[in-house]
């Protein structure tokens, strides 16, 4: 089997994430070669955190895991498509169940779309 191509990317690739029963598009995520075979091995999503340069378990602090149920890849070999099963409800860290909450206008104004369904300062302490 052909691998992702990491070296094209600069170490990391696109991770688009969806929602395997409704098909949202809940998040955008970057995977290094550590990630993906870690999401390989688990069955639970796990990314390249670029801000704390370490890797991330989805919902090991909120609880909001990703288990994953089926992964695409593109046809250039740098960007995958996880479909998930979203546990706990959101997979944003504001608390909203996608990170793709804002709509925009074609006057640029933006509107909310959607209620947090867990309140970020709670789960995170912070």
């Amino acid at each position: 089997m052909e691998t992702l191509d990491f070296e094209k990317t600069g170490g990391l690739i696109p991770a688009v994430v969806q929602d395997a029963a409704s098909g949202e598009v809940l998040m955008l995520a970057y995977m290094n070669a550590e990630a993906w075979e870690k999401t390989l091995s688990t069955e639970i999503a796990t990314y390249w955190s670029r801000s704390r340069n370490q890797l991330w378990v989805k919902g090991k602090t909120s609880g909001n895991v990703q288990r994953v149920k089926e992964i695409r890849i593109d046809c250039d070999r740098d960007t995958v498509l996880l479909k998930v099963d979203q546990i706990g409800g959101a997979a944003c860290h504001t608390g909203h169940r996608s990170c793709f909450f804002r709509r925009v206008q074609s006057d640029g104004t933006e509107t909310v779309v959607g209620e947090p369904v867990f309140d970020p300062k709670e789960v995170y302490k912070k």
